[in-house]
């Protein structure tokens, strides 16, 4: 049966997962504490996705990865749903700053969002601009 249960301790014991989405572990470790995480299992740990809360009735997707022996099965997607109506109550967008990427741009929007502009320097890397998401609540 598919779970998804929120992390509270040991976050780290995901890192494998969570460095598919964010390869510098230094920047994992900046939201890695103050953020929300959430595992998707399927008999194993299939995904796992971090959140903040950035203030304004904004919530950001800081991290989502999706073992790669199982993406393009939902699991993304669903756990994104899930996030979507754990929160719907509480916040009124749901963000996330993605690189210009072929893969995670049509995800993204087959997840509901659409794209909101450029943010500068979302990355620490200057040449990489974030292509900014987002999904009304």
């Amino acid at each position: 049966d598919m779970i998804i249960r929120e992390v509270n301790e040991n976050k780290k014991q995901f890192i494998s997962l969570l460095l598919l989405a964010d390869e510098q572990e230094n920047m994992i470790d900046c939201y890695l504490e103050k953020g929300t995480m959430y595992v998707l299992e399927d008999g194993n740990v299939k995904a796992e996705c971090v959140v903040t809360d950035e203030g304004n009735g904004i919530l950001e997707i800081k991290n989502i990865a999706v073992d790669p022996e199982n993406q393009g099965m939902g699991y993304g997607k669903t756990l994104i749903d899930f996030i979507a109506s754990q929160y719907a109550d509480e916040y009124s967008i749901l963000q996330v700053g993605t690189g210009d990427s072929t893969l995670t741009i049509p995800f993204y929007e087959k997840c509901g969002f659409t794209e909101d502009g450029i943010r500068k320097n979302y990355y620490e890397n200057p040449q990489e601009n974030a292509i900014l998401m987002s999904k009304n609540l």
